[in-house]
């Protein structure tokens, strides 16, 4: 932290820029600047990575069904096994565990949050990270590590989608049924289909008619580039001009990749991404040796406390997420030292402006330093704050612009004018390219069964994107009234930590396999939220001021409703906790571990 820095800012410029570069990229269509991938671009919601194989269709009931084989799936798999319940049923639409990690194998593809905190059940598997931050090849081995482990491939389902889930209320059963005709009853449903899960592209006019190659980052083409996984170079673009849209998380990974390899590298950005250090290093094996039982836990709790503004002796990490973090918690310190100091809300918000003043600065500065072309650097500039989109770490990013063969093409915040059958046009501009890379990232805030790609129906009919016609209804998250039996594995309405989702994600895996054990031990035929709790969860919610939005002069994207307004609907669907993860997660293991369980109706039917 740099005092000197700080105290040289001029606030009210900076908050006048930052308004003045929302305003540019406010849309009035919000969520609806984008489209589905159909028609020509249907193909991306396919699985180009594992051939489909012929099956019979499977019928049968088992006790336990889960609905999607990402990180979701496997801490429930993991935490029922651990328990001894292994009449499990994993319904996964890609070809292997893995979600996000299975699609993602995009050049440079690699988590932006610390392996050790990220990657669920080290201990558990005993496996030892090779990097601070690792690559998606092992991301994905690891989730495959994990379907080995609890022995879960022998219940999985893969290259299967999910085309309705229906509660039989006579029988007391969820009745899955899927594209390969099966059809699966089960006593218990958990749904962890994902928050970045389906394709989407940008609604630029003229899209369809690119008659050169183009696929989305989320499907690519290594048979069209050349090259692998492992980083091989892509050959194949060595005499092509690529363009690329979108410099979200994805493009700020692959885009170095493809400045090495191609011979032309055009970059459409309409936003730019906040660039920090990196700073990435391999894990001794004989310092992870020492590490003492627990020590997972301890990394997880210590992580999420500094990363939400709380105090700690030591940052295991020592990463971009903590940093800030740490920046507010030593201004507070010091203001508090001061005569007269009282400690509240006002406090602490000006302690994080200054900090975020004082961190995008330095980001700001980075880009100065490493940029050599002086325009080109200034359109790297994010001018908003830290959190208002997700944060990049990268030591190659910024570097890749000072290649002759890469172009940044800024938009000025309006975005690619249009697309036609050679090439892309920004401000009356033509740019012609033999091959179009869509990074633009995956489907938020749109319906619940538009993502999940098939309807949940509860009681009486009722489906689960009417129940949450005007906001997510909860209880904990997990469970929601009129759905008995239903448990739905994410972030929200939890502790929706976005910084390290994995976490979210171990923590109810520990909740659902707890309910699910209390059940079937005690004979219950349903569980399910009393109407009262799940109200009381609600109106708790409500009064949180920490749902993660974004503030009024944030810039447009998924983290703030694309800048569209933020009613009730928008604040329930992105709430968490009111006192925080760290104190959610204390709050849910109590809850768990008492064997109360709370709010919750368990019955047995005669």
């Amino acid at each position: 932290m740099t005092d000197g820095a700080s105290l040289s800012i001029d606030r009210e410029a900076l908050r006048a820029k930052y308004r003045a570069e929302r305003d540019k990229r406010l849309r009035a269509e919000g969520n609806d600047q984008y489209r589905e991938p159909s028609g020509k671009f249907a193909y991306l919601l396919e699985d180009p990575y594992t051939p489909r194989a012929p099956r019979a269709p499977v019928r049968e009931e088992v006790s336990v069904a889960f609905i999607g084989g990402g990180f979701a799936g496997l801490c429930v798999g993991a935490r029922l096994a651990e328990r001894g319940i292994t009449d499990l049923r994993i319904i996964e639409g890609g070809g292997d565990f893995g979600g996000a990690w299975y699609w993602n194998r995009y050049p440079g593809s690699m988590c932006d949050t610390a392996a050790m905190v990220y990657l669920p059940l080290l201990e558990e598997t005993g496996h030892r990270p090779s990097m601070k931050y690792t690559f998606a090849t092992e991301i994905f081995e690891h989730a495959r590590r994990i379907g080995r482990h609890f022995g879960l491939y022998d219940k999985a389902l893969f290259s299967t989608a999910v085309t309705s889930l229906a509660w039989d209320d006579a029988a007391a059963r969820w009745v899955i049924r899927t594209d390969r005709g099966d059809e699966i009853r089960a006593r218990f449903v958990g749904t962890g289909t994902g928050p970045l899960h389906r394709p989407k592209l940008p609604g630029i006019p003229g899209i369809e008619s690119f008659e050169g190659h183009s696929f989305h980052t989320s499907r690519w083409d290594w048979a069209y580039t050349g090259g692998d996984t492992a980083g091989a170079p892509m050959t194949k673009l060595a005499d092509r001009r690529v363009g690329i849209i979108g410099t979200g998380a994805t493009a700020v990974q692959c885009i170095p990749p493809l400045g090495r390899d191609a011979r032309e590298l055009f970059v459409f950005q309409r936003t730019p991404s906040s660039i920090d250090v990196r700073n990435n290093h391999a894990i001794e094996p004989d310092w992870f040796a020492t590490l003492a039982p627990g020590w997972q836990k301890q990394w997880l709790l210590n992580f999420a406390t500094l990363q939400t503004g709380g105090f700690a002796d030591e940052d295991l990490v020592k990463d971009g997420w903590t940093d800030i973090a740490q920046r507010i918690r030593d201004r507070v310190v010091a203001a508090m030292g001061e005569p007269g100091a009282t400690f509240g809300p006002e406090l602490v918000q000006r302690a994080y402006e200054d900090s975020d003043d004082e961190k995008m600065n330095e980001i700001r500065a980075r880009v100065d330093a490493i940029v050599k072309d002086p325009a080109t650097a200034e359109a790297l500039k994010p001018w908003y704050r830290q959190l208002c989109k997700r944060p990049c770490f990268h030591d190659e990013y910024l570097q890749a612009y000072n290649r002759p063969n890469v172009h940044m093409v800024d938009t000025d915040g309006k975005g690619v004018e249009r697309i036609d059958a050679t090439g892309v046009w920004v401000a009356g501009k033509h740019y012609e390219v033999d091959c179009l890379i869509f990074a633009s990232g995956f489907e938020v805030g749109t319906d619940a069964e538009r993502r999940a790609g098939f309807a949940t129906i509860g009681r009486g009919g009722e489906t689960l994107s009417q129940h949450w016609a005007d906001g997510m209804r909860t209880l904990h998250g997990i469970h929601v009234r009129g759905f008995p039996n239903l448990f739905v594995v994410g972030l929200t309405q939890g502790a929706n930590l976005i910084s390290n989702i994995t976490h979210n994600l171990t923590e109810a895996g520990s909740t659902v396999a707890a309910v699910i054990g209390h059940a079937l031990a005690t004979g219950a035929d349903e569980v399910e939220v009393s109407e009262a709790a799940e109200e009381a969860w609600v109106k708790l919610l409500e009064s949180s001021p920490r749902a993660f939005l974004g503030s009024p002069d944030c810039t447009p994207g998924y983290y703030n409703n694309e800048g569209r307004p933020i009613g009730r609907r928008e604040r329930l669907n992105a709430s968490g906790y009111p006192a925080g993860p760290v104190a959610y997660f204390s709050y849910i293991d109590e809850w768990r571990s008492s064997g109360d369980f709370e709010g919750l109706e368990f019955r047995r039917r005669g």
